[in-house]
């Protein structure tokens, strides 16, 4: 399975170490840009779409609006939003969050 990620220098060089390609991008323009070379939406062919784009929470912020619309064609890359190197942001929720929040089941 092919995993990319986009966001903070650090994060990006240290997915480089395990194998995952990235972008550094701190700017919404350049967020913007490396989604959509990524996605189908900047003409990638689709033998070149990963199966997975990690964004960082601070990456995904930017573009909220077209990370909404992508996500609702249902097309890969699926994405996964983690923490930068400041942890998580005000006001957003983890994994285990939403989970007990569907659930209303704390485990």
């Amino acid at each position: 399975m092919k995993f990319y990620i986009i966001g903070e220098r650090e994060l990006v060089l240290a997915f480089r170490l395990t194998g995952i390609e990235g972008a550094v991008a701190e700017t919404r323009t350049e967020v913007l840009e490396a989604f959509n070379r990524v996605t189908s939406r900047g003409g990638a062919s689709s033998g070149d779409v990963p199966r997975v784009l990690i964004l960082t929470e601070h990456a995904a912020s930017q573009i909220e609006d077209e990370e909404i619309a992508w996500q609702k064609t249902g097309n890969f890359p699926l994405i996964v939003e983690i923490p930068g190197l400041n942890g998580r942001l005000e006001g957003k929720k983890s994994l285990s969050d939403s989970i007990r929040e569907a659930m209303g089941v704390q485990v």
